[in-house]
């Protein structure tokens, strides 16, 4: 024997639609929402920027010692050319922002040689050890950059202790 139809055929979308629909629709605004979207620039833009920040600094002081102590340029030129292309790199494909670190005046450069040397190395190594930490805060490639960039800069920081001997 056959059912009987309803006695009123529902109008518009099933119960099941509206909820699968609601569902889905909370996913897709979940997983495509960036949880920096507060109109600022993203933690990446933040990094990025920080990074860059950091690199124009420790140039800054590069500089300093090299107008300090011109002897020095034969062995600083290449590392000084490195940070400069560091800082670019960073800011390579990244609008500027308005949260880029301000560095302060680099620290007077001492009157001899190797205290200008190890001071850089001391730099160096500083900057090289937060943004090894701070790789582990940021997404795939800044994160790789910034690995490669805090190697290079261990790598300098080693250079000037050796020239500093």
């Amino acid at each position: 024997m056959p059912y009987p139809p309803p006695l009123r055929t529902p109008s518009g979308p099933r119960r099941r639609s509206l909820l699968a629909s609601a569902a889905g629709a909370a996913l897709l605004v979940g997983c495509s929402a960036d949880p920096d979207s507060g109109g600022g620039p993203s933690a990446t833009a933040r990094a990025r920027a920080r990074a860059a920040g950091d690199s124009r600094g420790l140039l800054e002081r590069y500089d300093a010692v090299l107008a300090a102590h011109p002897g020095l340029a034969e062995r600083l030129h290449p590392l000084r050319a490195q940070v400069a292309a560091h800082a670019a790199a960073f800011t390579d494909g990244a609008p500027p922002t308005t949260t880029a670190s301000v560095s302060p005046s680099p620290a007077p450069v001492p009157a001899a040689e190797k205290d200008a040397l190890a001071g850089l190395a001391a730099a160096e190594r500083a900057l090289a050890g937060r943004r090894a930490k701070e790789l582990l805060e940021v997404p795939g490639e800044l994160a790789r950059l910034l690995a490669s960039v805090a190697a290079a800069g261990a790598t300098h920081a080693y250079l000037l202790t050796e020239a500093a001997k």
